[in-house]
């Protein structure tokens, strides 16, 4: 568990601030964003490698920015992903004029917004951002399905590759190859002995049984793929090898190990598994270079390792040779860097800042739409706990606390933005998605900001419900019966739609669908999830509702309330 810290909601920007202040000879806060720059970083015809995701997971990602390594990490809070406005506030701090490239584990939240902020990169500044995902854990799905696979501790090696190729001159599309063809080349098994636990929470996300250990677990705080008895040193050494030996290319003969620490395994036991995990590669007549032993991903204080091997060549095996100097990385030698620290390329955000409209500024619409923000926001903060404990029986725990954060962004937002409720929904998703993060900010962000341009338009309120509905289908790619928040959303907006020309009025025809969408909710219960990472513990789940799905109603039947 965390022993210091002043808040949960506090936590993530107090541990970047402790960072920048006890690392500044390597990197810095970049202002107005959850993020972190090389101080080497951006070097004017220079690639620039941004790297990201959840905090808890230190040294990834903010502990690995510095020179010879990333030029910049966005960070979201505990196990989520940043937004894309943080995303994207990185980019323009960063970008040298040859292009962005941005890596990061294969997660919902993360694919989302990074791929926002790359479009919006794009279009309103002309940097070529580009992206690469990590998909190193062989037990997140078989092998030939490597695309669905999560990353986990073998990015170190691609984030490593990666900013080397930029740093040596190449260009984006040479650096994206190398990116590329390390990920293609790494794999990675992780075992679990006992759950971490947030800050500010009493339990653990999950625990293990005495003598039982979990396989296949990841880095968010969730519980393995099987339960098996625990194995001596020599046992589990015996069975990772075994596992990534079944994958090795055609032809590799070389191989760099990483034995990883995910928080509460020390050092010395990690030393022993690396001797075994060695032995039996020898045995297997791989060639062994350089060696990785240490904490390289977290999960806060997850008893846990894990083990990765990356297949080198002789270009993979000279880049991850190169120096490089982060908190979390360093490695002797000269860099081509003058040692003076660059001024960050642009001013992050300060173009968006926003008139402030009081209560009395606001029409009917803009004040309805704030009471609405305040309601769901009440809701959601009352529902903390119930959600967390939802979504830690079959993923990470996070989902309470996310919306609540979510929340409080979207009402600073709303509270700020009018006169009516196009301007104040559009705000309030754009705070929501930035406070959030994770694949509910990016969901819940597109939604709200859906809703508002629609009534912006013209558009009633169920025909910018559907427009809503459309829009996190698009972007979430998931569709009903996958047990998501879809299975509440889609009953609502259809019984909204069937009682919209009938002439009872809309307070009515909004508090029918909220109940439909209440009673979908508790039906998820019954259903095995398909998407995320629930679906890879589908018979935990089950019994259990959606959290996401009670969140939605829950939600909706607040607004009910506002508008009866």
């Amino acid at each position: 568990m965390a022993y210091v810290f002043n808040s949960e909601r506090s936590f993530k920007d107090d541990a970047i601030d402790g960072l920048a202040a006890a690392y500044g000879r390597w990197l810095r806060r970049i202002p107005g964003a959850a993020a972190l720059a090389s101080v080497a970083a951006p070097q004017e015809g220079r690639v620039a490698t941004i790297v990201g995701g959840g905090s808890g997971h230190f040294p990834a990602f903010a502990g690995l920015v510095g020179p010879g390594l990333a030029d910049g990490a966005t960070c979201g809070d505990i196990f989520a992903s940043p937004s894309a406005e943080q995303a994207r506030r990185t980019i323009r701090a960063i970008d040298g004029g040859a292009g962005v490239l941005m890596l990061f584990g294969n997660y919902a939240g993360d694919v989302m917004h990074f791929g926002l902020a790359a479009e919006q990169v794009g279009e309103q500044d002309g940097i070529d951002a580009r992206i690469v995902l990590v998909t190193d854990d062989v037990a997140s799905a078989e092998a030939g399905d490597e695309d669905d696979r999560r990353g986990i501790a073998g990015g170190f090696f691609v984030f490593r590759a990666a900013a080397a190729a930029a740093w040596r001159g190449d260009s984006l599309d040479e650096v994206e190859r190398v990116a590329r063809h390390a990920n293609e080349r790494t794999r990675t098994l992780g075992v679990g002995f006992d759950g971490c636990t947030l800050p500010g929470a009493d339990e653990p996300l999950f625990s293990v049984e005495p003598g039982k250990m979990e396989v296949g677990l990841g880095i968010h705080g969730e519980s393995g793929i099987d339960t098996v008895d625990r194995l001596s040193a020599d046992e589990l050494a015996a069975m990772l090898v075994e596992r990534l030996l079944e994958e090795r290319p055609d032809g590799a003969e070389r191989a760099r190990i990483l034995v990883n620490g995910l928080g509460r395994v020390k050092y010395e036991e990690l030393f022993v598994l690396y001797g075994a995990v060695a032995a039996r590669l020898q045995d297997a007549g791989v060639q062994l270079t350089e060696p990785e032993v240490g904490e390289f991903v977290t999960s806060l204080d997850m008893a846990g390792c894990s083990l990765t091997l990356v297949w080198t060549d002789d270009e993979l095996e000279s880049l991850l040779s190169t120096p490089a100097q982060s908190p979390g990385y360093t490695r002797a030698g000269e860099l081509d860097w003058d040692g003076e620290p660059r001024e960050l390329a642009r001013s992050p955000g300060a173009e968006d800042e926003a008139e402030d409209f009081d209560e009395a500024d606001l029409d009917d619409t803009g004040r309805t739409a704030r009471q609405a923000i305040e309601a769901i926001a009440e809701r959601l903060s009352e529902l903390e706990s119930k959600l967390g404990e939802l979504d830690a029986v079959a993923g990470d725990g996070d989902h309470g606390i996310t919306m609540a954060r979510g929340m409080d962004g979207a009402l600073e937002a709303a509270r700020s933005a009018g006169p009516d409720a196009a301007a104040v929904l559009g705000a309030a998703g754009m705070g929501f998605a930035d406070a959030a993060g994770g694949a509910a900010g990016a969901l819940w962000g597109s939604g709200l900001t859906t809703i508002g341009t629609a009534l912006g338009d013209g558009d009633d309120l169920a025909a910018a419900m559907t427009k809503a509905q459309e829009a996190v289908l698009r972007l979430g790619a998931s569709e009903k019966g996958d047990k998501t928040l879809i299975d509440a959303l889609d009953p609502f907006v259809a019984k909204l739609n069937e009682l919209a020309g009938a002439d009872g009025s809309t307070a009515d025809a909004w508090r029918e669908a909220a109940e439909a969408a209440e009673q979908a909710a508790r039906d998820t219960a019954d259903m095995t999830p398909r998407k995320g990472r629930a679906a890879r513990q589908a018979d935990r789940s089950k019994g259990t509702e959606d959290p996401g799905a009670v969140s939605l109603a829950a939600s909706l039947s607040a607004v009910s309330e506002v508008l009866a």
